[in-house]
């Protein structure tokens, strides 16, 4: 196998962008943060949206700052999800290493 992404044989990059040469529990583990990374783009979006209609009604101007501040704090969680991802990809042993096949979950 050759070289790990970050160019060192045997270490993984912090915050690595790149997907090449990983194995595949890497690469499954960072498709799962992916996905809860998406999530938390989903919610934001709609705490953005709904609060964006909320501010057409008096009413509901209360609920609406609260939507968009809910929105905010969801932004500011995707930085940490990606720097935790990383970590637990550079616990991982290296890509170079033989790991033992995992199963696919149930």
């Amino acid at each position: 196998m050759s070289k790990g992404s970050s160019g060192n044989s045997g270490t993984v990059k912090l915050l690595d962008p790149l997907l090449q040469d990983l194995s595949p529990r890497h690469i499954e583990i960072y498709w799962r943060y992916q996905v809860v990374r998406t999530a938390v783009d989903f919610g934001a979006a709609a705490c953005f949206v709904v609060g964006s209609v909320f501010f057409f009604y008096k009413s509901l101007n209360y609920a609406a700052d609260w939507l968009f501040l809910a929105g905010s704090i969801l932004f500011a969680i995707k930085p940490t999800i990606d720097m935790i991802r990383s970590v637990h990809l550079r616990r991982l042993p290296a890509p170079d290493v033989a790991v033992v096949p995992v199963p696919p979950p149930a």
